[in-house]
């Protein structure tokens, strides 16, 4: 073949340098349309809300409650963090000690379905959950609106993907670990909780980080099960509503208030924040994971 381009003649290898050019100048112009029009809309997306939102700061808004469609989000901040914390105290212990089980004892009938079990539940419309925990939890315990029935709704949501990423951080441990260990007399847990697990740490972080930002940017599921409150939390895990940023997004913007869209506009640039400082945290965690 390089014999036989060498002895082309000029002319013909020029127009083949051409088209090669050609094609190659198509397929990055191709690329970069294709770019632009992910990375476009995700700029306007990102320069409307963070514009809006910031000229909706004030002291006022992280001091006071909302009043109405106006006034603060001292409840909403505060119902949020409340809500992702509660998520994340019972979904980790449950999610990390699946991660475990499916890494270290699954490989057989009942790990399969786990994780088929899993792979459904994590496809699950959010929405289908709310509406179940609104039937067991909110009416049929009678627990009403409350923080209980949406940190439990939010901890169902992101076990399955605690369970997984676990489950894949675990795998990454070499098995040599493990042999070395057992030769050394560990028994299971020893090796579970003193060699494997901390082998695997940061991609076992890295999941509750993506856990508690897709608790964070969740709404709903918390329509149907923590209601809404004007007021900061009382204390109380049950018969009692409380309040949430996503859920000012969603029915502030619908007001006709310009107050109403200012207090919507700085409830999404705040947790577009959220996510963005958690996302940035995931890969500082992953970065750190590859160079130690």
């Amino acid at each position: 073949m390089a014999v036989a381009s060498i002895n082309m003649p000029r002319a013909k290898r020029s127009a083949l340098e051409l088209r090669r050019v050609a094609f190659s100048a198509a397929g990055w112009v191709a690329c970069g349309i294709a770019l632009f029009m992910v990375i476009g809309p995700l700029l306007d997306v990102v320069w409307v809300v963070a514009s809006r939102g910031i000229s909706a700061f004030s002291i006022g808004l992280f001091t006071t409650v909302t009043n109405g469609t106006g006034g603060g989000l001292a409840n909403a901040i505060s119902g949020t963090l409340i809500l992702s914390a509660g998520a994340l105290l019972i979904a980790v212990p449950i999610g990390v000690g699946a991660g475990i089980y499916l890494s270290e004892y699954g490989n057989n009938k009942i790990g399969n379905t786990i994780r088929f079990l899993s792979d459904v539940l994590t496809g699950t419309p959010s929405i289908v959950l709310g509406y179940f925990s609104y039937i067991v939890f909110v009416t049929g315990l009678g627990w009403q609106f409350s923080a209980l029935a949406g940190s439990i709704t939010l901890a169902i949501l992101i076990v399955p993907y605690l369970a997984r990423i676990s489950e894949l951080a675990l795998r990454q441990v070499p098995i040599s670990m493990r042999e070395a260990a057992f030769a050394l007399g560990a028994n299971d847990p020893v090796v579970v909780f003193k060699v494997v697990l901390p082998g695997a740490l940061s991609g076992v972080i890295t999941g509750v980080l993506l856990a508690l930002a897709i608790s964070v940017g969740e709404t709903a599921p918390l329509i149907y099960t923590a209601g809404w409150s004007n007021y900061m939390w009382n204390g109380q895990l049950t018969h009692s509503p409380i309040g949430y940023l996503t859920y000012v997004i969603w029915s502030f913007i619908n007001q006709p208030s310009d107050e109403s869209h200012a207090l919507a506009f700085a409830a999404a640039f705040i947790v577009m924040l959220v996510v963005l400082c958690i996302n940035i945290g995931v890969r500082l965690v992953v970065k750190r994971t590859r160079f130690v």
